[in-house]
């Protein structure tokens, strides 16, 4: 079983599926913003409905899936984090190959590592054939396996998930005040509904799991507790402390004591959390997968985090009229 899993590991982690999956994403979600769009303005019964529903779901997922999709190079420049290295598998491969005699099936699979992704037969194969620590240390070159994040690198990370969490909230709330602009004169009135959305999704939903993912990590680190399942485990506890027994309190509490009063709107209106909310806490699984150092797992945040922006630029407030 832990064979199995480390070479279903070392599948998703080969950088040129990890590269692959990247510039997947944006086509896959414009695709499902345009079929939403659509789905959104067939369900609208007169030409008004349908222009106005039209509008507002183009310009909120639009400005949405943009700072998605460029939420993880503003939070690299921001927190100066390492960027990723361009994928070198031909100079990798071409040393190992040039010092070693090696079975035919293994060259085989070498050559087609160099530009394509490999299936987890082939993977299974070299890691039995390759069994010294040269070999091992050349399919660690190859495909890196995954890498614990530190202490001191803790908050770090947890700096650069949250940037890019907020980044489509934000855009999110941008693109749903435009829309509203456009289509409505009573446009501020929406306004206090955007931007306690906004702050429930980000803060619930986003930034009080991230802390309390890397609390729990900070602790684990402390004791010097190294398993990954232990890892795993202590943060997705940590998760469930603060973000979804404490976010949604925390977020409402915010809402209703400073975001009202600013934008003058009356106290009350509480938020309450429903199944698609906790649908939404997948993304603290991409959390824990990415402090445990899974690499395939970082294409995925515009997605997981399109829809924290999209509820935000509408201003939903659960069951409430938009």
């Amino acid at each position: 079983m832990t064979s199995t899993l480390r070479v279903i590991g070392k599948y998703l982690d080969q950088p040129i599926l990890v590269e692959k999956l990247r510039k997947a994403v944006p086509v896959g979600l414009g695709a499902a913003a345009c079929a939403f769009t659509v789905g959104e303005v067939a369900k609208e019964k007169t030409p008004g409905e349908k222009r106005r529903t039209g509008i507002q779901t183009a310009f909120v997922l639009g400005a949405t899936i943009g700072s998605a999709l460029a939420a993880p190079k503003i939070a690299t420049a921001i927190t100066k984090k390492k960027a990723l290295q361009p994928i070198a598998n031909t100079k990798i491969i071409d040393e190992f190959v040039s010092e070693k005699t090696l079975a035919t099936n293994v060259r085989g699979i070498l050559e087609k590592a160099k530009k394509k992704v490999l299936t987890p037969k082939e993977i299974l194969t070299l890691t039995q054939e390759l069994k010294s620590k040269d070999d091992k240390r050349f399919l660690d070159k190859l495909i890196p396996p995954p890498e614990n994040v530190s202490s001191k690198d803790i908050f770090s990370e947890i700096g650069w998930l949250s940037i890019v969490g907020a980044v489509p909230v934000v855009g999110g709330v941008a693109g749903g005040i435009l829309a509203d602009k456009v289509n409505r004169d009573d446009w501020r009135k929406r306004l206090p509904d955007k931007i306690k959305e906004g702050s429930y999704q980000y803060l619930a939903n986003i930034f009080l799991c991230n802390v309390g993912a890397g609390v729990a990590l900070g602790i684990l680190e402390k004791n010097n507790i190294q398993s990954r399942m232990a890892r795993g485990l202590g943060m997705i506890a940590g998760i469930i402390l603060t973000g979804v027994i404490g976010g949604s309190k925390i977020a409402n509490m915010i809402g209703d004591k400073f975001i009202n009063p600013l934008c003058g709107g009356k106290r009350g209106g509480e938020r309450t959390p429903e199944l698609i909310d906790i649908g939404l806490h997948t993304d603290d699984i991409a959390t824990v997968s990415l402090l445990s150092g899974l690499k395939w797992i970082e294409p995925a945040l515009p997605i997981l985090y399109t829809v924290s922006g999209y509820r935000a630029g509408i201003g939903y407030r659960n069951n409430k009229t938009i």
